[in-house]
């Protein structure tokens, strides 16, 4: 009667009061004479809205409530009662399956834990895993398809079970930090004395990995600048001691500067390619532009500021130059030395400039190789300073005025200014994190934006970590469909639709959605590793992908 009713209803559009009374009539068409008569007299007079009115908590709806006739004998009397019995709502039917579960720290103890945390954190032995249920998941890593798992819940029943008791386990992990802590004083202790022993005896390993990258690259072009920049500093300093030239002593302290610096640059180049650790998980290797800011600096420092200081003292005080034979000879041996590893650092930077698919003056302004540069540079300004320097004795000489000679010492300290200048605003720049090419990331943004699985992406950063290392970035918005289709394809449909037809219940529901909405996530994570893949292999100078998903 009441899905006629309801049908009526939402044909005819009628009211509350009207459908009571439809069903009312329907009640007295049922009834007997006796109380067809009681019924007929409330269609009549209009009673039952007034009794029962639409904004009563038991009536609301047809779906709230149900309407029973009884029949009750009082003192031999027959009456007809009415009796409304709620129903639960569409609504709080939902709530009653969907309600929100409340999750407490049991509920973590699903969460998976690898083997060596729990060997580590649990005092466990890797025997006492075997019995333990094994789970395969998806490896985070390169090298590795998948890696056994296992319940945190197993692990600690099973740490109960091998100690005793909590406060037992708890004994034991302070006793292996104690132990931990042991081992590591007598590590650095035997590390100390076995230092202490090589360098009595003598170091005879064999060539390690950081003493031949000297031999190669930029190592090789600092390391023969090093060699030449000293003995020019030696002899430069021999020349000023007979000459008592401003211009060479200013070619020496500029000498003297360039040496200094390229050690620095060495010891940069040495600390970049150490492996890396915990503490700094992307590596060392901007210890390269630190050191090339750091010489920037230098050069400024003692290179510009010497050079102005004695340069302004010949200006206020000067004094007479003795034979210059001796300096243009040693003049000469620099320009030759100079711009021999001038032209080493030339072809390294052409080289490395090649192989990155730039033209030589876009990859010496971006500073992409900052070593070489710094090389390049200094050589330049080495070449261009024993020009000027020699220009300058040349027309003290020929005039007899040394102020010639004072002005080339300005000459050469501005110009060793110019170059730390630029030298500490390109490795600034790359030190702040600077982006690669713009037509890179392009490509990258294409490679992305194409892929099917693929709705938009934003905030795309790609940022030079410096030795041709980049960090690629960029929340990706997945089309879920096409993610879920991929699962499907995956799926036998006809246990799949077997499966579907034996939920009955709103639990079997929760558990079979539950189910495959795990393994979804799973597929997804898969197409973020297919993608994080593809990245690297269209531009094999990214190390690290972060793909954070919308």
């Amino acid at each position: 009667m009441l899905l006629g009713l309801a049908a009526a209803a939402a044909s005819h559009r009628c009211s509350w009061s009207s459908l009571c009374r439809l069903s009312l009539r329907y009640r007295v068409a049922a009834c007997g004479s006796g109380d067809r008569q009681e019924w007929h007299n409330l269609l009549t007079f209009g009673s039952f809205p007034n009794m029962v009115p639409c904004s009563h908590p038991y009536i609301c709806t047809l779906s709230q409530g149900k309407l029973y006739s009884t029949n009750v004998q009082k003192g031999g009397q027959r009456s007809q009662a009415i009796r409304v019995e709620k129903i639960p709502s569409f609504d709080e039917a939902v709530k009653a399956v969907l309600k929100k579960r409340e999750y407490g720290p049991k509920y973590t103890q699903n969460n998976f834990i690898t083997g060596v945390r729990a060997i580590n954190e649990f005092c466990l032995k890797s025997s006492d895993l075997e019995q333990l249920r094994k789970i395969r998941r998806r490896s985070p890593h390169e090298d590795t398809e998948s890696f056994t798992v296992y319940l945190r819940s197993d692990v600690e029943a099973k740490s109960l079970e091998v100690w005793g008791s909590p406060e037992a386990l708890a004994r034991e992990k302070k006793l292996r930090k104690e132990a931990e802590i042991e081992y590591r004083e007598r590590l650095f202790r035997n590390q100390k004395m076995l230092k202490e022993y090589r360098d009595f005896l003598g170091n005879t390993r064999p060539r390690s990995r950081m003493s031949s990258v000297f031999f190669k690259g930029p190592g090789k072009v600092v390391m023969v600048a090093i060699c030449i920049n000293g003995l020019n500093c030696f002899f430069k300093f021999l020349a000023w001691i007979y000459t008592g030239s401003a211009s060479m002593f200013s070619e020496a302290i500029h000498s003297l500067s360039d040496t200094c610096n390229q050690v620095l640059l060495a010891l940069g180049i040495s600390k970049s390619i150490q492996t890396p650790d915990p503490t700094h998980p992307y590596g060392f290797s901007n210890m390269r532009y630190i050191a090339s800011l750091i010489s920037g600096v230098g050069i400024f420092m003692m290179g510009a500021g010497l050079s102005w200081y004695h340069g302004i003292m010949g200006l206020l005080n000067p004094q007479p130059i003795e034979s210059l034979l001796w300096a243009y000879c040693i003049l000469a041996g620099s320009l030759a030395s100079e711009g021999a590893t001038l032209l080493v650092a030339v072809n390294e930077l052409r080289r490395s400039a090649r192989a990155k698919g730039m033209s030589f003056y876009k990859y010496v302004m971006e500073s992409r190789d900052p070593s070489t540069n710094v090389i390049l540079l200094e050589d330049t300004a080495a070449v261009l300073g024993v020009t000027i320097a020699a220009t300058c004795m040349g027309l003290t000489s020929i005039t007899g005025n040394p102020l010639y000679d004072s002005l080339g010492s300005l000459g050469v300290g501005t110009l060793l200014g110019v170059v730390s200048a630029f030298l500490i605003y390109t490795n600034t720049e790359a030190l702040l994190g600077r982006s690669i090419q713009p037509e890179q990331v392009q490509r990258l943004t294409e490679l992305l934006e194409n892929d099917p699985s693929v709705r938009a992406i934003h905030d795309v950063k790609a940022t030079d970590l410096g030795l041709g290392k980049v960090r690629f970035k960029a929340e990706v918005d997945f089309d879920g469909r096409v993610v879920t289709r991929s699962y499907l394809e995956k799926q036998d449909f006809d246990h799949l639709l077997q499966e579907i037809q034996e939920v009955k219940t709103p639990e079997e529901l929760e558990t079979f959605m539950l189910k495959h909405g795990e393994n979804i996530i799973d597929t997804l994570g898969a197409e973020v590793d297919r993608l994080e893949k593809e990245l690297k292999e269209r531009n094999p100078d990214i190390r690290h992908v972060d793909l954070e998903i919308l």
